[in-house]
This record gives C-alpha cells, structure tokens and sequence, in this order.
C-alpha cells in the first residue's frame, strides 16, 4: 500500500514509522535542570550519526503543547548523557517514561542509583552498561519538538563488557540491550542476531563470478 506523508495527520506517521523502523535503540537520557532538577527519560528515536565528530541525535517528540523537560533542559544547559538500556533495568526505564512535572526527579522516583560524569553536570545511571556524555552540538527545534545532535565527550563502558580494551573490543552480547519494538510496550534483544560476512569489494566478487 501506499501512504502519503504529506497528508497523513502526525499520529499517522509516528505510527507507520514506529511500526516499521525496528528495533530501535533506547537512549535514556538524564539531564538537570536550569534550576538544578534531576530528569530521566527513554527515548527511541536515537541513534549513532557519526564518528567524525562522533555524533548521537535524539528525537524528542511533544509533550501536548510544550516541550518536553529533557528537550528544554538541553537546551538550556547544551548538556545531557545518553545511558543504554539493559534488560535488567528495563522497568526502571519504563518507570521513567512517566508524565511527571518538572520538578519531579524520575531518578529518584525509580530509585536508581547514579555516578558522577567526568565533563558534563548530569550524571550518569549506574546500572546502565553504556554511557554517552553529550554536548549540544547542534539542536534543530522543530515548533515543540527537539531533534538534539550531541557531540559524545565522553564514553563509559562496563569493564567486564570489554573483550579486549588495549584494541576497544566490546563483548556486545554480554551488554544485553533492549531495544523498542513495534506496538504499544513492546520491547526485544538481540537474542534472535544473526551474522552474515560482508561483501567484497566489486573487482573480487566480479572475479570471483567469472571463475563461476
């Protein structure tokens, strides 16, 4: 079938997209507030853009008529870490996802422990494996919508997630990520991976059908 994005109502679209573009990874943000809140919150329109500056976006979608608190204090204080998501805080992580008011401090309210970061103010989630440092880089607002693209500064990865940290190889599985799914609460891991060798380059593969 076919489907017109240039008239299909935003709820439409947000509903193809997230029922297609899976799995996606979740960024779980924390990030203070001007006035020095804590806030925590998932989101899965997220991902790795670059390595050259090495660069995250994060869409932030509305919240009714307003930004979002993790939108606003982005870019109020241009800081913010991106934890990953392990399954053993994957309700946690939900938790967090709750319409709360700003001065509520979801970090608190899920009673999860937090370390200090080394060159931003928010701190970092204890239990997540994974942590991602960001400076603002560039935000593209779009009238209540935020899409942040955070410079990383600074990366954390568990120590016995490292396979071999002289050559910076992760032992991923061992990570055990969730990602988001499709439909309403629907969350997977990587459990169902499987691998495939990349091509070569076209001068081999065309010699190598040539022997064929």
């Amino acid at each position: 079938m076919e489907f017109d994005f240039e008239k299909l109502a935003a709820d439409d679209r947000y509903k193809l997209l997230s029922s297609t573009i899976v799995p996606r990874p979740i960024a779980w943000v924390t990030t203070l507030s001007k006035n020095g809140v804590r806030n925590a919150a998932p989101f899965s329109f997220f991902n790795a853009m670059s390595s050259d500056p090495a660069l995250l976006a994060v869409g932030i979608m509305a919240d009714g008529d307003c930004m979002k608190d993790t939108a606003r204090n982005i870019l109020d204080t241009r800081e913010f870490v991106v934890n990953l998501v392990p399954r053993v805080a994957a309700e946690a992580m939900n938790l967090t996802s709750i319409d709360a008011p700003p001065e509520i401090d979801e970090l608190a309210l899920a009673k999860l422990g937090t370390l200090p970061s080394l060159k931003v103010k928010p701190e970092r989630i204890a239990i997540s494996p994974v942590s991602f440092e960001c400076r603002l880089h560039t935000p593209i607002e779009l009238s209540n919508q935020l899409i942040a693209i955070g410079e990383v500064v600074q990366a954390h990865i568990a120590d016995d997630a490292m396979l071999d940290p002289s050559r910076l190889y992760v032992d991923t599985p061992k990570l055990d990520l969730i990602s988001r799914l499709h439909g309403r609460g629907l969350y997977g891991t990587a459990e169902t991976a499987f691998e495939m060798p990349r091509p070569q380059s076209y001068e081999a593969l065309k010699n190598e059908k040539a022997r064929v």
